[in-house]
């Protein structure tokens, strides 16, 4: 029976080390409280790290974090091969001799239950304590990053976003299902085979809420947010559009999480026609190239929206390098209904609501909101004149629905349907 021994930490270790941390997640539904990240880099830093080998082969790591007189045990992972062996107990007690030495008496460790280490610590003098609650907010902004998002236009959304979207449930079914899940649970994702998204293509007709929604999710994730304006690319750099979008995306490199958003992506992506020199094919072109890298990092999504899905070039729809189509399209009667309530309030209870609800059924969210506001307008504008205090009514709203040319046209919900047909890839 082959034996094991200990001995430190040494930096050609971290692949395996992140090998058999692996190995423990896969086995385990939970989530690490402490992040194979932070965990190398306290080991890299000269932090106790214990490794057990067997002949070359590396078995079973321990880490360790010391704050003064405190320490956390943060990592103990084995082999799977190679549990069950005391090899745990006896990393757990070579990182408690080092963590002596260094003045720590007091010793924690914080494992989901039923984690690889639990026994070991148990056999090793430690005891739970029941009765505690663990509360985490992770920052997803490192200080590094706070100057370089302002630089670059962005910013953290108030949380809430997703919740205050009115109706459309449809659309936020779709959007929760295939985008935000997935990039929330990400432990849990892996462990069925799902692959978070890296970039999606929102479309549909405008004013349909597409911006709203791409920042909902950045909201719902607590992900910094950057919106791109193609029309603004140009403006200030020497080089053209094609280069101040390579500069924009290698600035976004540098940020750890981010959600870029492309408003009207057809602008600089549309469909390359005439000389392959011309310059909407170097813009086009230049995209294509950008988007893999940016698809190589985690906790990164581009969202990308168009009014017009069938103008964009087909190389750009192509599998691979976005994973998912999905139409948001107009209200549907429901929809629109709590669309009205939303931007109501208070007022929606002295109004006939079904009858707001069918006089707009050519509306956008965006036209629902404009309607609100313009009926309430007028019944203020009424007050100050008369001073009957009648709040706005039905008559108000359905004057400012008249008096509102809606976005949607027959012609846009037909080819709306077409190209829910042709394009969505969900």
């Amino acid at each position: 029976m082959p034996t094991w021994r200990l001995r430190d930490f040494h930096d050609d270790d971290l692949d395996r080390a992140i090998q058999i941390w692996d190995q423990d997640r896969q086995a385990d539904d939970s989530p690490p409280v402490f992040p194979v990240s932070e965990v190398m880099a306290a080991a890299r830093s000269g932090g106790p790290a214990v490794v057990a080998v067997v002949g070359e082969d590396m078995v079973g790591m321990a880490v360790a974090q010391a704050h003064g007189d405190r320490a956390w045990i943060t990592l103990v992972a084995l082999a799977a091969a190679w549990r069950n062996r005391g090899i745990g107990s006896a990393l757990i007690a070579e990182l408690e001799r080092r963590l002596r030495v260094q003045g720590v008496r007091r010793i924690s460790a914080l494992l989901p239950p039923g984690a690889t280490g639990t026994a070991a610590l148990d056999n090793s003098g430690y005891r739970t304590r029941s009765g505690l609650v663990l509360y985490e907010k992770v920052e997803h902004l490192g200080p590094s990053d706070a100057g370089l998002l302002t630089e670059l236009g962005g910013r953290v959304l108030p949380q809430g976003l997703w919740d205050a979207l009115a109706g459309m449930e449809r659309e936020k079914q779709a959007i929760e299902r295939r985008i935000v899940l997935p990039l929330a649970e990400p432990v849990l994702a892996d462990r069925y085979g799902v692959m978070p998204p890296k970039a999606v293509i929102l479309f549909g007709p405008p004013g349909t809420g597409k911006t709203s929604f791409a920042k909902a999710v950045a909201s719902r994730l607590e992900w910094p947010f950057v919106e791109l304006f193609p029309s603004r690319l140009a403006s200030g750099s020497p080089g053209g559009l094609a280069t101040s979008l390579r500069d924009t995306f290698a600035d976004l490199a540098e940020l750890e999480t981010v959600l870029l958003f492309i408003d009207e992506v057809e602008e600089i992506a549309g469909v390359r026609s005439g000389p392959a020199v011309g310059p909407g094919h170097g813009v086009t072109n230049e995209l294509l190239k950008l988007i893999p890298g940016f698809r190589d990092h985690d906790e990164r999504l581009l969202i990308c929206a168009t009014n017009s899905v069938r103008s964009l070039d087909p190389a750009f729809l192509r599998p691979g390098r976005f994973d998912y189509v999905i139409p948001v399209g107009p209200p549907d009667p429901v929809a629109r209904a709590a669309i009205w309530r939303r931007y109501l309030g208070p007022a929606a209870e002295g109004v006939e609501l079904d009858r707001l609800v069918a006089a707009s059924e050519m509306f956008t969210p965006a036209d629902i909101e404009f309607a609100a506001r313009k009926g309430a307008q007028a019944a203020f504008e009424r007050e100050l004149t008369d001073r009957t205090g009648a709040p706005a009514g039905t008559g108000d709203y359905l004057a400012a629905i008249a008096d509102t040319r809606p976005t949607l046209t027959e012609q846009a919900l037909t080819e709306f349907k077409e190209d829910i047909e042709r394009y969505v890839r969900m």
